[in-house]
């Protein structure tokens, strides 16, 4: 069973995405998935998926922090009490919560290829651009040609965070790395000095 103390945050971003932030690390590292079949050897993502009428299309798993993409116009005040139920019960399974990783196929884009190209790019532009602002963006990983990221600094709390991410650093992903299929962001931003989110449990 999983401890009595233990806190779920919900951090939404837009109407589609949300992250949940818990108490304890879920899985050192990242993990994504875009499919329920994908997900099936995972008891954390597996029963987010399976969630009745929220029409869950990807779930990224990160150290402490699940972010879910959904399709269903219903509010996250109502799904979301759903997602902190799935996340409640995988940790009572004591099973692992996140499968190992896929190896690459041949037909899929290399990731530490396009890890290294990212991180030059990141090193060269974006790492500059956030600075001016007391900023910092690092890059966690690379998996399935998604670049995964986590703010630091002036960046950490800021309500402008995902419009960085959105009309800046994605951008920039794009036109120089156009194998790029998509940028998630896996920081805790109610942690730090400077939360922009007023957690609510769930």
């Amino acid at each position: 069973m999983p401890p009595a103390d233990i806190r779920i945050t919900a951090e939404p971003v837009d109407e589609g995405r949300c992250k949940f932030v818990v108490s304890e690390t879920l899985y050192a590292g990242t993990r994504r998935y875009t499919s329920a079949a994908e997900a099936e050897e995972s008891a954390l993502a597996s029963r987010i998926f399976a969630i009745p009428g929220a029409g869950v299309v990807e779930v990224t798993v990160s150290d402490n922090v699940v972010t879910v993409t959904k399709r269903s116009p219903a509010p996250w005040t109502a799904t979301g009490r759903a997602v902190g139920g799935a996340i409640r019960e995988a940790l009572a399974t004591g099973a692992p919560l996140v499968a190992a990783r896929q190896a690459a196929t041949d037909e899929a884009p290399d990731d530490d290829v396009l890890y290294e190209r990212v991180a030059q790019l990141f090193e060269r532009q974006v790492n500059p651009m956030v600075a001016r602002h007391g900023g910092v963006v690092e890059l966690v990983d690379v998996q399935d040609a998604v670049v995964m990221v986590r703010l630091g600094g002036g960046c950490q709390g800021c309500g402008m965070a995902d419009v960085t991410l959105r009309q800046g650093i994605e951008g920039m992903l794009r036109r120089d790395i156009p194998e790029i299929q998509g940028l998630v962001d896996v920081t805790d931003h109610t942690a730090g000095s400077n939360p922009y989110f007023a957690a609510a449990k769930k």
